[in-house]
């Protein structure tokens, strides 16, 4: 075995090998049999199988229930600022290939383990990137990583004036880190956390300091525009509305109006700034309500489509079951307002509800309400979401457009 970059060396189990050969970049604590050498949480090891034949190397921590984000596999890669120079060339060269140009004033940068990047977060909002760092061996390494940022991208001719850090999950704290927000870098150009970003023709304030997430959620850009032909003609009701951006692409598409809705008093403020923004408050209605208990109040055929995209009931397989009855529930009572011939989007952002439990639960879901439903479109994330096929955790995006019939 070459140990090329003379570290720690980690045996792992024939499963884990297995795993690593077939694409999947986590070794659970479970997998690690033995660990020669010395090491600090969020450096650099060795991995190998039972024989000491070299697997890959990547960041450890043993606060961590993955303990080991696999790096690269190349036991000929020196993991320098050379390195990660180039990973996040590779991530923007890919999405300057696979998006349009009218695409790149909002998309996401880096995509965690999909881009190379363990743990690993960036968000373009206009000129501002919002990073969120969720493994300690980043974490080590902004420092170089962040610098490394503005700088290919000044290279392609984009200007960055600030990187904002996002990192106030309840994750970091399981991988022993310190949770808090605020400014890595900003110029005199930035006065607010508020920035103003443009897609799929209409405009959005971001409050990257406090909305959810990163400040806005970049996956649904193509579905967001799918959208707009079917809601042509219609009144549509938009359950868990976050920024209006459903309900403001359905108006783009041609539809009568929309209903703003969400739990959250603050996203709906937010989505009136918006509509007036894009001069679309005329065709707006905005509740502040739980989606669950306010799709009980409505009469049937009130809406003509009805659009729903909650967050993610289950971040765990222990809680997926329970997921399952929340999604069932929502879409039954959405299927049974919905008159024949209306039509339902509707989405799950977790990766635990696979493509296959999902579509499960809406022939469940259908059978219950009385109702059949007539597949119009089956869709995922956006380009800038890449999907790696042997790492499930990646394909967590599923959106479906049908015919209630």
């Amino acid at each position: 075995m070459k140990n090329i970059r003379n570290c720690t060396k980690v045996t792992i189990t024939k499963k884990g090998e297995n795993k690593i050969l077939s694409g999947h970049p986590w070794v659970f604590e479970d997998e690690v049999l033995n660990i020669q050498g010395n090491y600090e949480n969020g450096e650099i090891v060795d991995i190998v199988n039972l024989k000491d034949k070299y697997l890959g190397s990547g960041f450890i921590n043993d606060n961590s229930k993955i303990r080991i984000r696999l790096v690269t596999k190349n036991s000929n890669d020196t993991i320098d600022s050379l390195f990660w120079k180039r990973r996040i060339e590779y991530a923007l060269d890919y999405r300057l290939q696979v998006m349009d140009d009218r695409d790149l004033n909002s998309f996401r940068l880096i995509f965690g383990e999909a881009d190379g990047f363990p743990g690993f977060t960036v968000d373009k909002f206009n000129n501002i990137l919002v990073c969120e760092v969720l493994s300690l061996g980043i974490e080590k390494r902004k420092n170089i990583i962040y610098p490394l940022l503005i700088e290919v991208l000044k290279e392609k001719g984009i200007i960055v004036n600030a990187i904002y850090e996002r990192n106030d999950s309840i994750i970091r704290n399981k991988e022993g880190m310190d949770i808090y927000k605020g400014y890595f870098i900003k110029n005199e150009n930035v006065k607010s956390t508020v920035t103003v970003i443009e897609e799929n023709g209409i405009k959005y304030k971001v409050d990257y300091e406090n909305g959810q997430k990163t400040g806005f959620f970049l996956d649904q850009k193509k579905n967001r525009l799918a959208i707009r032909k079917v809601a042509k003609g219609k009144k549509v009701l938009d359950c868990c509305t976050h920024t209006g951006s459903f309900s403001f692409n359905a108006i783009k598409g041609g539809a009568i109006s929309s209903t703003a809705l969400d739990i959250s008093e603050s996203a709906i403020e937010m989505v009136v700034e918006n509509a007036k923004l894009n001069n679309m408050d005329s065709f707006m209605n905005y509740v502040v309500s739980d989606v669950f208990d306010y799709l009980n109040t409505i009469k049937k055929g009130e809406y003509d489509f009805i659009i729903l995209d909650p967050p993610a009931f289950t971040k765990s397989r222990k809680t997926l079951n329970n997921a399952l009855k929340g999604y069932k529930e929502i879409n039954m009572k959405a299927m049974k307002a919905l008159k024949r011939g209306g039509y339902l989007a509707t989405a799950s952002c977790s990766s635990f509800a696979t493509p296959k439990l999902f579509m499960d639960m809406l022939k469940s879901a259908s059978h219950d309400a009385g109702v059949e439903l007539k597949l119009i479109e089956e869709r995922r994330q956006s380009y800038d979401h890449p999907i790696l096929i042997n790492v499930p955790e990646t394909e967590y995006l599923k959106f479906y457009i049908f015919q209630v019939i």
